[in-house]
């Protein structure tokens, strides 16, 4: 999209979300469990776990280094699958009869050295502080977004889309829909006119159902107690509603597709609204900045819309491993904003400091939070508390920007 967006007269936009027992978010929530219960044992911990599954098998791998303790790995996976609501056989999948296979190993010594003392502090420019030793985790470039779209500064499309399979999960587990299964999608269709949104254009629901159950019961159910009890009225105008499309889904879960760790990186941030830097969350401690600085770079992104600076922005922040400082930080705003871009440069220059270690301080990352952002999204959550949702530092940029 380009920065011109708010011209275009009418345009067409869509996201989508899973539910929690689609197979690869499976995999995200083992490989976050694991993380959050290393973290109890050592809050820092490096931990890079990955994870998948398929018919009757879950694999847990990674490289994890803890300085003692011990996590039962295989009672985790069975767990998470319980609560997900992989109970029954029937199913093809449930958590007592899979298979869990585990091969962990220790960080790389190499990449260990790197991180905890960093370029900077090797070359003994700066003190050995905690936060400025530490180097960043991997290279790469992270980016972070918010807009005014909804009162979480989330782009309207993934919003409604993670809010549905949410509402899926919900109307399954409370048994109002008994007949749902876990694995579900969402995705939804927004058309816009200049810049905001005018309407729900369509809405798409697939969610894993038992054989007894009709095809015109499910859409009945579906658009009914789920899309119309998320959807705000007056945005459903000639909506068009495709419920199970393909007519039939009784096969789900691992059974119908092998689930891996990371494989949902637009489903876990914005939705294809923004750019991606490509690097996954789940299963990293916060050292690997693919995790802590994409969270930070939403930090800012939502600070600066919640400061009325800009209606939207787009933040992009760079590291070079075992590296302190960041190679560069972008900020885009496509002409939505209202100080000079050079302005903001340096609002965000004396507001946050995006060094890893600066940035797990801050947001105080080295805490057992992570499971419960594997699922529905990491960012506009309103279900949870994330430090990365704080618009703690709104009122000074708008102070300093003199709004």
């Amino acid at each position: 999209m380009s920065s011109s967006f708010m011209e275009s007269p009418s345009y067409l936009f869509t996201s989508e979300s899973v539910t929690e027992g689609h197979p690869d978010k499976i995999c995200d929530q083992i490989s976050d469990g694991v993380l959050d219960a290393m973290l109890k044992l050592d809050p820092r911990a490096r931990v890079a776990c990955e994870v998948s599954c398929t018919t009757g098998l879950v694999v847990v791998m990674g490289e994890i280094s803890i300085k003692e303790g011990y996590v039962d790995i295989p009672s985790l996976v069975r767990e998470t699958i319980k609560s997900i609501g992989y109970t029954d056989p029937a199913y093809g999948f449930d958590y007592k009869s899979c298979g869990v296979m585990v091969a962990i190993d220790e960080q790389s010594s190499d990449i260990s050295a790197g991180v905890s003392t960093a370029l900077e502090a090797r070359s003994s420019r700066i003190s050995k502080d905690e936060v400025e030793n530490l180097g960043a985790g991997d290279q790469g470039m992270m980016v972070g977004f918010a807009c005014d779209e909804t009162p979480e500064l989330m782009p309207l499309p993934m919003d409604l889309s993670h809010k549905l399979t949410r509402r899926l999960a919900e109307v399954r587990k409370s048994g109002e829909l008994p007949y749902l299964r876990p694995d579900g999608k969402s995705q939804v269709t927004i058309e816009y006119s200049k810049g905001k949104p005018k309407r729900v254009h369509t809405v798409l629901l697939s969610n894993q159902h038992s054989e007894e159950v009709d095809n015109d019961t499910i859409s009945r159910d579906l658009i009914e107690k789920v899309a119309k009890a998320i959807i705000p009225e007056h945005m459903l105008v000639d909506t068009n509603f495709f419920v199970n499309p393909s007519g039939r889904f009784v096969i789900g879960g691992p059974v119908g597709d092998t689930g891996l760790t990371g494989r949902k990186i637009l489903v876990d941030t914005y939705g294809g609204m923004a750019r991606h830097g490509g690097g996954a969350f789940s299963g990293k401690d916060p050292t690997k900045v693919d995790r802590s600085a994409a969270y930070a770079a939403r930090w800012v992104a939502k600070n600066l819309v919640a400061s009325g600076v800009a209606s939207r922005a787009e933040v992009q922040v760079s590291y070079a491993i075992g590296v302190s400082a960041p190679i560069s930080v972008s900020i885009e705003t496509f002409e939505t904003n209202r100080v000079s871009n050079e302005k903001i440069d340096e609002l965000v220059a004396s507001h946050f400091d995006l060094r890893p270690g600066a940035i797990i301080r801050d947001l105080d990352l080295r805490r057992p939070i992570y499971k419960q952002t594997a699922a529905y999204g990491h960012f506009g959550r309103d279900d949870l508390d994330l430090p990365w949702e704080n618009i703690d530092r709104a009122e000074a940029i708008r102070k300093d920007a003199n709004l």
